[in-house]
């Protein structure tokens, strides 16, 4: 008898909402200015015929961190957490330290698309700190503009026992049809088997009223030749997909594209590889 692979969505968010802690927040995000809670996702999840997620982090702090892994304790659908430590402090390691032994964390993120700094990852402290999580299991979420593909491949290259997972493509201009350089760095990045990268993010990247599903192909066949099917994974960034598209349509658009590949590339892009890439034990 095979065994049933889980499919999850491996890129959302939870939070209370706080104008301090969720700045990035502008005036045109209003809608998502409020509490964002498992109870609210369950449903969605079962609709979809999804088994679970990956809760990522959306403030900067060590509290959320511990928040989102009370939050996965608490409900098992939640498989896994990619939470934030500062990666640039001296405290590092005991920082690490403290959720390590969790198994529900699974990979740390910092937002690096808000640095003003374009060469943030090459920083001498957060390279640093990016040399502490192969040692302690986990993978680094790339959250990152087309501008700053360049220096991640730089910053990938130098880490090559490190796990790296693309948050959203790096968010291609979508709304205004543009795929270079983007197209190219992507491959330039893709060309290190320790990258995967996940489908998530892009009705936010598109045109929020008006999209038609045929505008992201390019850039779903761009991420297919890049990466291959084995290192994508399906990602709804709901709340956030809910400022151009609901749950069930911003995964459609994913699960309708990987319809027309073989039963094991489709299976893992739609839950196995997000498992394998952060470690996430199958429940079965």
């Amino acid at each position: 008898m095979g065994v049933c692979l889980s499919k999850l969505d491996a890129h959302q968010h939870f939070w209370r909402y706080s104008p301090v802690d969720h700045a990035w927040m502008t005036e045109a995000m209003g809608a998502l200015k409020h509490d964002f809670l498992p109870p609210q996702l369950q449903p969605l999840l079962r609709v979809a015929d999804f088994d679970g997620c990956v809760a990522v982090q959306a403030s900067q702090t060590l509290d959320e961190t511990r928040w989102l892994l009370e939050l996965a304790e608490e409900y098992a659908f939640i498989r896994g957490v990619v939470g934030w430590v500062d990666l640039r402090s001296d405290a590092v390691d005991e920082e690490l330290a403290e959720f390590a032994g969790n198994p529900k964390l699974v990979g740390v993120r910092h937002v690096v698309q808000d640095e003003p700094d374009d060469r943030f990852l090459m920083g001498a402290e957060f390279r640093r700190g990016i040399g502490r999580l192969a040692d302690v299991g986990l993978a680094y979420d790339l959250l990152l503009y087309p501008k700053h593909l360049p220096v991640a491949v730089e910053l990938v290259r130098e880490f090559p026992e490190q796990r790296f997972v693309l948050d959203h493509i790096a968010k291609p201009r979508i709304a205004d049809e543009v795929l270079s350089p983007w197209d190219d760095d992507l491959k330039r990045l893709a060309e290190f088997p320790n990258v995967a990268c996940k489908l998530s993010g892009m009705v936010t990247e598109a045109k929020w009223s008006g999209w038609r599903r045929e505008d992201f192909d390019p850039y779903l066949e761009q991420a297919l030749e890049a990466f291959g099917a084995s290192r994508l994974m399906i990602g709804s960034d709901w709340p956030v997909c809910t400022l151009a598209a609901d749950y069930a349509v911003a995964m459609g658009i994913v699960a309708d594209f990987v319809g027309r590949l073989s039963v094991p590339e489709r299976d893992g892009i739609l839950g196995g590889n997000c498992a394998r890439v952060y470690g996430i034990e199958e429940i079965l």
